[in-house]
């Protein structure tokens, strides 16, 4: 038995072809790409309409799921080429970092187009998405314990420096510590940020990790407008937030959370401080409760840090004007959370339903 096609006709396609291109029909790009690398960057800026309804300002997400996999991917590409450019880094290398997922997919995809071997550590909480996509590039990746502290030979912060030291050619990435992290944002994100936004950002605000993306992406923005505001978002159970206020590293406020990518447990060397103008700590429920409201609000699916993120700014909607203009970063997307966020019998395991 066939179908019949005889709805198929020319005519039809004519008829398309003359009327009005619908508005979300954008005109093809003439511009092709020598490899996947080059198509970091350069990511939407997209206003958020309902989930703020009942705060004055204008809010923009700036969402670096447009990269190939995240806004890391754009530390991954600048780290490794400034590595070759000092001869860190040489052919037939072994790239080894200690990873929560995003900074690893990014060096794994740099690692399969340059030819590198990649050997990562992540953390027992990183999600069954994440880790697929690392072994998927071809990285060779340990799960290490999560619940144990950065000196912990356990941790996935000593793991990666003794495979530093035990692989031969090994480049141990270091991004908590490599400035080449924060300087990748400062050539990138901040004046694109600044260009989408026509100079009117007023306040920028951005989960603090490693410190690389808050800290570039202020310092590009800073030179440009010094009255910019910079909101950190931190984790409860990090120790980011105390340490900005009071200078003190209180390892009793350690704590085990499960958001990835957001807090820390040591202070980084690419976290400036005296950019960022306060902290919010978020915690895990309201984080992860938010990235779904996100989702029913806006469309739009985004991470775990993200969720953070947005949620920071209910928790300072006095400080907004309708003269405003807000740009949260999102980090990652939404597809590297369905076994987790988006999961209810995950959500309830966890408390957090």
């Amino acid at each position: 038995m066939t179908t019949s096609l005889k709805w198929f006709k020319k005519e039809t396609y004519k008829k398309i072809r003359e009327e009005s291109i619908p508005d979300f029909v954008k005109p093809y790009s003439a511009r092709t790409y020598p490899n996947i690398l080059e198509t970091i960057g350069d990511t939407p800026l997209v206003r958020l309409n309902r989930i703020f309804k009942d705060i004055p300002g204008n809010f923009y997400v700036k969402l670096e799921s447009g990269n190939p996999g995240s806004t890391k991917d754009r530390i991954a590409h600048y780290m490794i080429e400034q590595a070759e450019k000092r001869g860190d880094l040489k052919p037939g290398g072994t790239i080894i970092e200690a990873t929560s997922g995003n900074t690893g997919f990014g060096l794994a995809m740099v690692a399969a187009v340059k030819g590198y071997r990649c050997v990562f550590t992540t953390k027992d909480k990183i999600s069954p998405e994440k880790l697929s996509a690392l072994r998927a590039l071809g990285a060779e990746v340990e799960v290490c314990p999560s619940a144990v502290s950065s000196s912990d030979p356990r941790s996935y912060y000593a793991r990666a420096k003794q495979l530093a030291k035990d692989i031969p050619g090994a480049y141990y990435v270091n991004q908590n510590f490599n400035r080449d992290n924060a300087n990748a944002h400062y050539a990138s994100t901040g004046p694109e940020i600044w260009r989408q936004t026509h100079g009117n950002i007023t306040y920028f605000v951005a989960a603090s990790g490693t410190g690389g993306t808050i800290s570039g992406t202020a310092r590009y923005l800073k030179e440009e407008n010094p009255d910019i505001k910079i909101i950190g978002v931190d984790a409860k159970g990090s120790i980011l937030k105390k340490y900005h206020e009071t200078g003190i590293y209180d390892e009793s406020e350690v704590k085990s959370y499960l958001l990835e990518g957001v807090g820390k447990n040591i202070i980084t060397g690419n976290t400036d401080f005296d950019l960022i103008d306060e902290f919010v700590q978020l915690d895990d429920k309201e984080s992860a409760h938010t990235v779904r409201e996100i989702a029913n609000k806006e469309g739009i699916l985004v991470g775990f840090s993200t969720g953070a993120a947005i949620a920071a700014i209910k928790h300072i909607k006095h400080k907004f004007t309708e003269k405003d203009t807000v740009v949260i970063l999102s980090p990652d997307h939404g597809n590297l959370y369905f076994s987790k966020i988006f999961n209810d019998d995950w959500m309830r395991e966890k408390g957090l339903m």
